[in-house]
């Protein structure tokens, strides 16, 4: 599984390293809407939540699902600009058809395709379900766009004072120098060096950028692409793309190299079977031979080897030698951050 962008043909100036104001904004907001996605930003959260006027985590709340499981396209802009202002302005000049298709894709769950398809009423049932404060919004923006428009901008205006202002000033000048160090790989060494440095899960194939995701998608950067770096949107390497659209990819700045699915995958195989679990239960305790193994549990010596290749070759399992001994022990680190990056999978 995997997410395609195909860049047959594109200029290397077509790519765009750059850092975003209202993406970075957008990142904040998920993660005040979902922070049990980002643990280490937990304490972050509660503080502004904690800090903000009831007033405005109200009104958070109003419109939270334009940023909480899926973020709406407006939010990562494609052309990056200095200022917030300047980025909101470019919002103000899409056209009521665009913001309202933006808004209403993550409001009511509805892939781009099947919303060219759904008349108003269908669109309304969708939002509905998903509970009555959707359903209001996506009332108020079939019938009113423009002044759900307003309400959204003042709502990402409110923030710069409530807590984006703050954060934004502490993160800005790295989230700049990143964007710089991408932009100066790429120029150097090519865009497959500057796709490894951003994160291990993107990777160049010939004339396709494949992003390790669970999904099985396919786009194109006819128009250009665009890199923004986020420092608080980890685990998460978002991307943004429709139709007929410019591609943007936000990445998390300074990450740990991430596992990729097929190692989780692996992993996990691996220990779904009843004979490798009952090894890892003894290999757990400390380290044992193929031959102990096979004595502790009733197996024969090439069963056992069979079984602790197939751990090793997951990587959970780590082998010393001392003489003609070969022992084994399972690599408890490995083990223990299997559902860390199992949820990191998920959600990336």
């Amino acid at each position: 599984m995997a997410l395609t962008i195909d860049i047959t043909g594109l200029p290397a100036e077509r790519c765009l390293f750059a850092a975003s104001p209202l993406a970075e904004l957008g990142a904040m907001l998920h993660v005040l809407s979902a922070p049990a996605h980002h643990p280490a930003l937990q304490s972050w959260a509660a503080g502004v939540l904690a800090g903000c006027k009831p007033s405005f985590t109200d009104r958070l709340l109003e419109a939270e699902f334009l940023w909480h499981s899926s973020r709406a396209d407006f939010l990562v802009p494609a052309r990056p600009r200095a200022t917030l202002a300047e980025e909101l302005d470019d919002v103000d000049a899409l056209s009521d058809e665009a913001y309202v298709a933006d808004a209403l894709v993550t409001t009511c769950g509805s892939s781009r395709l099947s919303f060219r398809r759904t008349e108003p009423d269908r669109l309304r049932d969708l939002a509905r379900a998903r509970g009555p404060v959707q359903a209001t919004f996506a009332e108020q923006l079939l019938d009113d766009p423009a002044s759900v428009r307003v309400r959204v901008r003042r709502l990402l205006e409110d923030c710069v004072d409530e807590f984006f202002g703050e954060a934004w000033r502490r993160v800005a000048f790295a989230l700049a120098a990143d964007a710089r160090r991408m932009s100066d790989l790429h120029e150097r060494q090519g865009l497959g060096a500057a796709l490894a440095a951003m994160s291990p899960a993107m990777t160049l194939a010939g004339t396709r950028i494949v992003l390790d995701k669970l999904q099985d998608n396919w786009t194109s950067a006819d128009d250009g692409l665009t890199f923004i770096p986020t420092a608080f949107g980890r685990p998460h390497l978002l991307t943004v793309h429709a139709p007929g659209r410019r591609p943007v990819v936000q990445y998390p700045t300074a990450a740990e190299e991430p596992v990729s699915l097929d190692v989780v995958r692996r992993r996990i195989d691996a220990l779904a079977h009843p004979v490798r679990l009952r090894l890892c239960r003894t290999l757990a305790r400390g380290a044992s031979t193929t031959s102990e193994l096979a004595e502790a549990w009733q197996l024969s010596a090439p069963e056992v080897s069979r079984h602790l290749a197939v751990l090793k070759k997951a990587g959970l399992t780590v082998t010393t030698r001392r003489g003609r001994y070969v022992s084994h022990q399972l690599d408890l680190s490995a083990t223990a951050a299997l559902g860390t990056d199992l949820i990191a999978v998920l959600l990336r």
